[in-house]
């Protein structure tokens, strides 16, 4: 169980974000011990992640740094891999101490029935293709293939070929992922609460018998999730660092 208040953010996109993204985030973090117990990462921290034996992209050091001083802090964090940070979570897990893991979490969030994905992959039709790629680009004999390429070569062609997936929001406006949502949290047995990434549209609405969230991304809006044990809400940074809510929603009974 992650305790409350948790913090939910997405979509950060390390590496063609701007400096000023990377600012505010890393003075969130290290604010974070004021202001939460727990941190929940939903995937693309990095807009390009690989994990070769002897090296780590230079991109980001800072904020893992900041990781993983929350992680001394005893503050848990859960870090679900996207399509653009997926390779290299042991890596990842290692230095930091998140958890990281690129399957659907399912667990309570202090109160809340929460089940957590990406999103990469789960529209049924418009995802049929990502899917068969997706399963060759996270082959074994994929990665070990691409480990063998120099890390600035590997870098270049890896940010060159992920301009589709990352530039700006989903075409259909996150409509796509809400069905999906909306149908687990319909489902019986289902959580009371699901959160996707990758769409990069904010996102908190009433569905099912529960509620969706997509925290959007980090690097086109600064926006974050914010959950207590009686509801859940929609915030906004701001350059002085303060936040304010953008949408707030009471926890279903």
């Amino acid at each position: 169980m992650l305790p409350t208040p948790c913090h939910v953010i997405g979509d950060v996109h390390l590496g063609v974000a701007s400096a000023e993204s990377e600012r505010r985030l890393l003075r969130h973090l290290r604010a974070l011990p004021d202001q939460a117990r727990s941190l929940i990462i939903m995937g693309d921290l990095f807009d390009f992640w690989f994990a070769w034996r002897h090296v780590m992209p230079r991109t980001g050091f800072r904020v893992l740094a900041a990781l993983a001083d929350l992680a001394e802090q005893q503050i848990p964090v859960v870090w679900i891999g996207g399509n653009h940070d997926c390779w290299g979570g042991e890596a990842l897990r290692a230095e930091t101490g998140a958890h990281y893991t690129l399957e659907p979490w399912r667990g309570l969030i202090g109160p809340w029935d929460a089940l957590l994905t990406h999103g990469d992959g789960l529209r049924e039709v418009e995802d049929a293709p990502y899917r068969r790629l997706r399963r060759v680009l996270r082959h074994p004999w994929s990665i070990a293939a691409y480990s063998w390429l120099h890390p600035d070569f590997a870098t270049r062609l890896a940010h060159a070929s992920s301009k589709t997936s990352r530039k700006g929001r989903a075409r259909d406006g996150g409509a796509g992922l809400l069905a999906v949502g909306t149908a687990a949290l319909s489902s019986a047995g289902g959580p009371r609460l699901a959160v996707h990434g990758h769409s990069h549209v904010p996102t908190l609405v009433p569905a099912g018998h529960g509620i969706y969230a997509n925290a959007g991304a980090w690097y086109l809006d600064h926006q974050y999730l914010r959950l207590e044990d009686d509801r859940i809400a929609r915030m906004q940074t701001h350059d002085d660092g303060t936040a304010s809510t953008v949408a707030q929603l009471e926890r279903p009974r």
